[in-house]
């Protein structure tokens, strides 16, 4: 098994061990907690857990198994449209149950192998399986994405989505009636302290504002449209579930399992209705819109009705 035994730089004073693995051995976040709690990390010889901090020069021993790379796999994925397609940039409407890119554990479809299987190449740098994805959607949340497909839309979309310069607008149904009936939730988001495939808003996260406001209230639940200023993971389910309205369908953070049954809704109802940015070819601002696919168009026509 390969094994690593350094100092701890003084950078890294106070930081959780998965964070400082992801940064010394370039370890996903995952990984790095998987590593962890499996007893492969000790700290001047004592074992210690993925959400321990270490102190500047303690002396870090890693030992982990290794794991077959994640690669690129073409497939055809059923209900994968292009909505816009030129020399820099692909933007793709995303179907639930589809990943963003290849990763370790994830055995299903992804955007870079559903593009592959349409006859697409994706000529940027990069970890090879991660080529030209410059954001991403959960694996339960459609609509769209942007892929660049040169190096210099990448370098230029990259810089977009990090300044807050690009326009994410989502819509999504939540439980409850959100008082006020629209507001910014700013709130820190991080790992969450206990389930590690979980987000949180934490006093120790990284910053995070969503913008809501009601579109439509229904009987115990409401449509909402979101506008993001930050791109955290799992941003709009965590922040929407501390207010205490949940995605509807998402139990992960907390949604009401009858409520989705009766809308006939296996994954939460969150969609990315509307991208807009600056070209990065010409700096033209472009906008892109995507309509609601059949699971979430039908959910929302049970509440209407109901």
């Amino acid at each position: 098994m390969p094994a690593r035994s350094l100092p701890v730089p003084d950078g890294l004073e106070g930081t959780r061990v998965d964070a400082a693995l992801a940064k010394m051995l370039g370890f996903s976040r995952t990984f790095a907690a998987e590593v962890a709690e499996s007893g492969g990390v000790s700290v001047d010889g004592r074992v210690v857990g993925k959400s321990d901090r270490l102190s500047g020069g303690a002396w870090l021993e890693v030992v982990w198994e290794e794991r077959q790379e994640p690669r690129v796999v073409p497939v055809t994925v059923h209900g994968f449209g292009i909505v816009y397609d030129d020399d820099d940039i692909v933007v793709i409407d995303k179907p639930a149950g589809v990943a963003a890119h290849p990763s370790v554990g994830w055995e299903g479809p992804t955007v870079l192998g559903a593009l592959a299987a349409s006859g697409y190449t994706i000529a940027t740098t990069g970890a090879a399986e991660r080529q030209g994805i410059v954001h991403r959607l959960d694996v339960g949340t459609s609509g769209l994405m942007v892929v660049a497909k040169s190096e210099a839309a990448y370098v230029a979309l990259k810089r977009a989505f990090k300044e807050r310069e690009v326009e994410k607008i989502y819509h999504a149904v939540v439980q409850g009636h959100p008082d006020p009936l629209s507001g910014t939730i700013d709130a820190p988001i991080g790992r969450h302290p206990t389930h590690s495939w979980k987000f949180a808003v934490t006093p120790d996260g990284k910053d995070s504002v969503t913008h809501y406001e009601t579109l439509e209230a229904f009987r115990g639940a409401s449509l909402l449209e979101i506008h993001l200023e930050t791109g955290r993971t799992h941003q709009i389910r965590v922040h929407l579930a501390a207010q205490r309205h949940p995605c509807v369908g998402d139990p992960l953070y907390g949604a009401d399992p009858t409520m989705s049954a009766r809308l006939g809704l296996t994954r939460q109802w969150l969609h990315a209705r509307q991208l807009s940015f600056h070209h990065p070819a010409n700096g033209e601002w472009v906008t892109f819109a995507s309509d609601y696919p059949a699971d979430l168009a039908h959910a929302l026509e049970v509440l209407r009705t109901g």
